[in-house]
């Protein structure tokens, strides 16, 4: 039987009820412990044992190996952990943040994914494989059980505009009533939902105004972040929200130009848009609001319905709300294709063109 462990005292505990060695993934656990003293103090072998990153000295790793396990070790020289076992926090990635946003690991691993000597390397390629599906793991371990709503939108979205505030309002309402709200993790849209989703001192209109002054994560990235975790005070957010999990900004270095917003209370962040994409969609189970956007939004719409239009008979559907009729019918008309591929099929009940946010808000809660 697999069971993941992510901690020293987690394995040491494990080892102290006689669990079994065989099926354990030790994931960036630090065994220069008495959890990896006892470890190896075992008199089996370890075969079926495999141990992702971590702190393992010299000694240790022959040991285990020689007894049969399998190491993947740290690699010092990667701007990312690939066996890292949480979600990120928006310190973790913007740590540095005073000396510029170049300096940030967020900057770091974006680079690096681009650089054009590794770009194209299988061990990199590797790591970053590892890194994505180490995300999908803890994501899907962070939302299990929890009611969610996936709110899509655009980057090029201002903060002082009507639609940035009522985006964010919606949010406020969803969280405040048990929804645990999804985001592409970036600007404009995408911020003001996990914008909205983080107040729980009702500090909404205070963060607004903090942030009205910095329209743009252009033409300044630093200003943008600046500003934000200025707002992020008067909400009542802070990095570690534990079971406290509000929102989650899902964003992806594949659009690196566009930096993550800092108000999701974790941050599952990919290299490979497909699997963030992917990830973000089927994790929307409570229904999908679509916000203005324009071709990476389109592309969500499409993939969210896909599912939808293939869907078994006996497979719960969740709503797909489009907002703006005429954004989705003029100025990208994609409401008439959704309506032909809707015709006959369970999924036209759940499909719905709406004007306003809060009459998403009404389509999915029923209220």
């Amino acid at each position: 039987m697999l069971r993941e462990i992510h901690s020293a005292d987690e394995l040491l505990a494990h080892l102290q009820d006689g669990g079994t060695v065989s099926g354990l993934r030790l994931q960036g656990v630090d065994l220069a412990s008495a959890a990896g003293e006892a470890l190896i103090a075992l008199p089996n072998r370890f075969d079926g044992l495999v141990v992702l990153g971590g702190h393992v000295p010299a000694s240790t790793a022959r040991t285990l190996t020689d007894r049969g396990a399998i190491l993947f070790p740290s690699d010092p020289h990667l701007p990312i952990d690939p066996y890292r076992a949480r979600l990120y926090s928006a310190g973790e990635l913007y740590a540095g943040l005073e000396r510029g946003y170049e300096h940030t690991p967020d900057a770091q691993a974006y680079r690096w994914s681009r650089d054009c000597r590794v770009a194209h390397d299988a061990y990199a390629g590797a790591m970053r494989g590892l890194h994505d599906e180490s995300m999908r793991d803890a994501l899907h371990e962070s939302l299990e059980g929890r009611r969610t709503v996936g709110i899509m939108g655009g980057h090029a979205m201002g903060r002082t505009s009507t639609a940035y505030v009522e985006i964010a309002r919606l949010a406020r309402d969803l969280a405040g009533g048990g929804h645990v709200v999804l985001t592409g993790g970036g600007p404009g849209a995408m911020e003001a939902a996990n914008l909205g989703a983080a107040d729980r001192v009702g500090g909404l209109d205070a963060a607004l105004e903090c942030l009205a002054g910095v329209e743009s994560f252009r033409p300044s990235i630093d200003a943008w972040a600046h500003s934000a975790f200025a707002a992020r005070e008067l909400l009542g957010v802070a990095d570690g929200a534990g079971d406290d999990v509000r929102s989650v900004g899902i964003p992806t270095w594949f659009y690196g130009h566009e930096p993550p917003n800092v108000f999701g209370d974790v941050i599952a962040k990919f290299f490979s848009n497909a699997l963030r994409e992917d990830d973000l969609l089927a994790g929307a189970s409570g229904g999908i609001i679509v916000l203005e956007g324009a071709a990476g939004t389109v592309q969500e719409i499409f993939q969210s319905v896909t599912p939808l239009y293939y869907a078994a008979d006996d497979v719960p559907l969740p709503h797909l709300v489009l907002v703006g009729r005429a954004q989705w019918t003029d100025v990208v008309p994609v409401w008439p294709a959704l309506t032909a591929l809707a015709a006959g099929r369970r999924f036209a009940d759940h499909l719905h063109l709406v004007e306003t946010p809060a009459e998403a808000f009404a389509v999915l809660t029923g209220a």
